[in-house]
């Protein structure tokens, strides 16, 4: 077994010793409020800073600014998350390993075409055409729609659903209960009725997405709707037929993008945010948590609110809707000094 000691961390993330305790055997990492005096713990964000002085643990990662305000035993680091986020594998439980091979209870097309080493857990059903790459796990009680096609190394975790001409990338991971390709919803109303728009596309997601439990994308009414590499997508999103979402995006828990909206590269969207059809987001905008978005988003903009404005104009806004009752106090004096009574 490794023992692994603050200095031998700290040389594992280019990370620079201050405080007495480079000997310190490190046997767990922990958050700040529980670590203690043997486990390695982390400061990201200097609003924890109060935790960091009163933890017990044994090492703290922190960046230079925050590692010159502490006492004890730290470890320098440009990234204190990056860091303790390499460090974290050294002490996880060891990785559930799955065997290759294919249950009796699953039932597969004939046609279905897979790759080597891909292992097929009970009750999955695989329809026709489908095709899956070398080293992909489909879990337990998943349905894979037929001509569907699926990337090396995916990990589709137990019930899932992935409807017909469904389009994977590699390293595709999907969490349970996650629906990929399900009908858009579409509907035109004729004489008194809402009649149900037939969706013929598809979806695609591109190499390295990860989506969350529960949620769910909708296929195209045409062409596709289309997720790009990288991109993580968190529980119970909910993404719309035709939505483009561009490379490396987060979109955070409770998420609903209505249909035929598009994101450019690197776009964060935060928890609850909300997002009406049509709409173009641009590459590195960022919208804060329950922000409704009824508006195309600038490049680099960070919105907030509802209907979502510029952060800083949401802000001076909020802090003015504070001051109203001062505010109309002092109106109400003005006006009986000007002797209009003062009934506001």
């Amino acid at each position: 077994m490794t023992v692994h000691t603050v200095r031998s961390l700290a040389e594992l993330v280019g990370g620079l010793v201050l405080g007495d305790g480079a000997d310190t055997v490190i046997t767990g990492v922990n958050d700040l409020k529980s670590a203690g005096p043997s486990e390695l713990s982390f400061l990201g964000n200097t609003k924890y800073e109060p935790q960091a002085r009163a933890s017990r643990a044994g090492a703290i990662l922190a960046d230079a600014a925050d590692a010159a305000k502490l006492g004890g035993t730290r470890i320098q680091v440009e990234s204190p998350s990056a860091a303790f986020g390499r460090i974290t594998p050294l002490f996880a439980s060891a990785p559930v390993r799955y065997e290759p091979g294919i249950h009796p209870t699953a039932i597969i097309a004939p046609d279905a075409v897979l790759g080597a080493g891909v292992t097929i857990q009970p009750h999955v059903v695989i329809g026709t055409g489908v095709r899956i790459g070398a080293g992909t796990v489909i879990g337990a009680s998943s349905f894979i729609g037929e001509h569907s096609t699926i990337g090396e190394n995916c990990l589709i975790y137990p019930l899932v659903t992935l409807r017909e001409r469904s389009v994977l990338g590699a390293r595709v991971i999907i969490h349970s209960g996650a629906v990929i390709g399900a009908d858009g919803f579409g509907y035109t109303f004729q004489e008194g009725r809402y009649v149900k728009i037939e969706h013929t596309g598809h979806v695609q997601i591109d190499d390295d997405v990860e989506i969350g439990a529960n949620a769910t994308i909708d296929r195209a009414r045409f062409g596709r709707t289309h997720i790009g590499e990288g991109t993580k997508i968190d529980n119970l999103v909910m993404i719309g037929h035709n939505v483009t979402i561009g490379p490396h995006c987060v979109i955070v828990g409770q998420v609903g993008i209505s249909g035929s909206s598009t994101l450019g590269r690197y776009v964060t969207l935060a928890g609850q945010v909300g997002l009406a059809g049509h709409l173009t987001v641009g590459d590195r905008a960022t919208l804060t948590a329950q922000s409704g978005v009824t508006k195309d988003v600038p490049p680099g903009a960070v919105m907030s609110g509802s209907h979502a404005r510029p952060v800083r104009e949401r802000l001076k806004l909020e802090a003015l809707t504070g001051r109203l009752p001062e505010m109309l106090e002092r109106i109400k004096e003005l006006e009986k000094k000007a002797g209009l009574g003062g009934d506001a």
